[in-house]
């Protein structure tokens, strides 16, 4: 009997202590990089990338990633395979994973990727869904320890709609045991079963000031996501409250990073001189997406942070 390969679905399949390996490991393969010493840690594996949603950074990431380390990548849009056409998740599952080493996919339904990784003889990596987003929670978490080191014991704030950030960002509160304030408008609230998940790490708040007042780290994400352009005008009426602007700034810790996994709509929920100013670290925190998800593929191919 085959052992199951292990997957990255969503932010706790990995262990704290894991976790915190990898983003170390991540942080060397960037030095790595920038010192110009190749790495072939992955050398002649195949990466394959589904994708249903369009991207720039999961799709560059993953593909330079798994370059960098030896490896190559297949980029799969709907219109290139048969998934496209309506072939069952199942089937194409257990064929993919018959030619290649692992599988990320970027998936509107959660449900998709989990049918996907049950039927896979290889890894999955969940690059998105409207669930979840682990991958950028590594990201945003090798970014802090670049930044400020241990994130545990820090509040957080993540201002606006309860989506799959504000999911990801609340299992990385339970998991590295930081406090997380939530603020978002009635009726945007992220999961009532994944809230409860984090306890007394995470809360929500209709007060913007009230979540965002002492904080060390301040978060957003875009109004409306993809899927949802047809609710972008009331949206934006509703959210107007939630903007990260100077005075929100001002409010927090004085030393407060600012995070947004982009793309971003400057004068929406961030104004231009809080995303663009000297407390941003937007810029490392996309770059941090290849060197984290090079660390996590090395995990779950190699078993190990190396």
């Amino acid at each position: 009997m085959m052992d199951r390969p292990r997957h990255f679905l969503s932010l706790p399949d990995l262990s704290a202590d894991e976790l915190t390996g990898l983003l170390n490991r991540a942080i060397r393969l960037k030095q790595l990089q920038q010192n110009h010493q190749a790495q072939q840690t992955l050398k002649n594996r195949i990466l394959a990338m589904l994708f249903e949603k369009s991207s720039t950074r999961t799709r560059v990431s993953f593909e330079a990633g798994i370059t960098q380390l030896g490896g190559s990548a297949i980029f799969l849009s709907p219109r290139d395979t048969q998934l496209g056409r309506g072939e069952p998740i199942e089937d194409t599952a257990r064929v993919l994973s018959s030619m290649v080493d692992i599988i990320m996919a970027r998936t509107f339904e959660h449900e998709k990727i989990t049918r996907l990784a049950k039927y896979s003889s290889v890894p999955v990596i969940n690059g998105l869904t409207d669930r979840e987003h682990p991958c950028q929670l590594l990201a945003d978490l090798q970014t802090w320890l670049e930044h400020r080191g241990d994130i545990r014991g820090i509040t957080v704030a993540y201002v606006g709609d309860g989506n799959n950030m504000c999911h990801s960002w609340i299992h990385a509160a339970r998991l590295l045991d930081f406090r997380l304030n939530i603020a978002c408008p009635e009726n945007y609230d992220p999961d009532t079963t994944i809230l409860q998940s984090a306890g007394k790490n995470a809360g929500v708040t209709r007060d913007l000031m009230e979540a965002t007042s002492g904080v060390q780290l301040l978060v957003t994400d875009v109004w409306a996501s993809m899927g949802q352009e047809s609710e972008q005008n009331n949206r934006a009426s509703v959210f107007k409250p939630y903007q990260i602007d100077a005075d929100i700034m001002k409010a927090a810790d004085k030393d407060a990073l600012f995070m947004h996994c982009l793309p971003s709509h400057r004068g929406e929920e961030v104004t231009a001189d809080v995303i663009d100013g000297p407390q941003s670290v937007v810029w490392d925190e996309a770059e941090n997406r290849l060197h984290s998800q090079k660390a996590l593929m090395e995990l779950l191919l190699l078993e190990t942070t190396v």
